[in-house]
């Protein structure tokens, strides 16, 4: 048997700067992220975490990097790239990632021995959008069989799921949506669909709000706006949806 290779060495201060940088990203382009507040939470995690979410976008490992620092601040976080990319993008090893050759019989073997090292280590998670593809909210959920595989052979790690949604409420910029789900890899879909129906009720006191961008709709409609409110004796509200 091969040993498992070694796992890349993340620089912390090159972490924090690298989330500092990816929350103003986010603030630039989103008006906030948002988690369902009645999901379950993984309640005091212990041992070695898998965090798998469906692959809505582009998105997406910004966001669970976000999700990792924000509620498993204890763990070093691992996540899988294409070997190509990390080849490129050299940097990202420091952060976590590792190479994977992706849609081979060589790479999945690859994830698998890097994933079980990942893992025999109590204080790691690695996190996977186990979709392989960017995929629609609405599709029925297909897993590549990586995860099931990993599943049977590191039985004593935990399996967390978060369903992640894009969309547009009353603001200029899009709402980042977010829910755990019940541990397990059954767990994602029902939390997809909890997900799903807390999107289209749009009520803000349902959910715990991660980030926050500035809302308006722009520099001079919104110095308007407040003059207008101040002439009139009214309190200026900067956000469309609370006019």
């Amino acid at each position: 048997m091969r040993a498992p290779p070694p796992l890349p060495k993340i620089s912390q201060p090159l972490l924090r700067f690298f989330g500092r940088y990816a929350d103003g990203y986010l603030r630039r382009h989103f008006h906030t992220v948002r988690r369902l507040a009645d999901a379950p939470l993984p309640n005091d995690p212990t041992g070695p975490l898998v965090i798998f979410s469906n692959h809505a976008s582009w998105w997406d490992p910004l966001i669970l990097l976000l999700v990792a620092r924000t509620y498993f601040p204890g763990y070093s976080a691992y996540g899988p790239i294409a070997a190509s990319a990390l080849a490129r993008y050299g940097f990202f090893k420091r952060l976590g990632f590792f190479p994977v050759e992706m849609g081979t019989t060589r790479g999945a073997a690859q994830f698998l021995r890097t994933a079980e090292a990942v893992l025999a280590h109590p204080q790691s998670a690695l996190v996977l959008t186990p979709q392989g593809r960017f995929a629609d909210v609405r599709e029925p959920l297909v897993f590549t069989p990586g995860i099931e595989r990993l599943a049977a052979r590191v039985p004593q790690a935990r399996f967390v799921p978060l369903a992640i949604e894009y969309t547009f409420w009353e603001e200029r910029k899009p709402e980042v949506l977010l829910a755990f789900g019940a541990e397990g890899l059954d767990g994602l879909a029902p939390a997809q669909a909890r997900l799903a129906a807390a999107a289209q009720r749009r009520q803000p006191n349902e959910w715990e709000t991660l980030l926050r961008a500035r809302s308006g709709v722009s520099g001079p409609y919104d110095l308007w706006r407040s003059l207008r409110a101040r002439w009139r004796g009214e309190r200026f509200v900067r956000e469309h949806g609370k006019l």
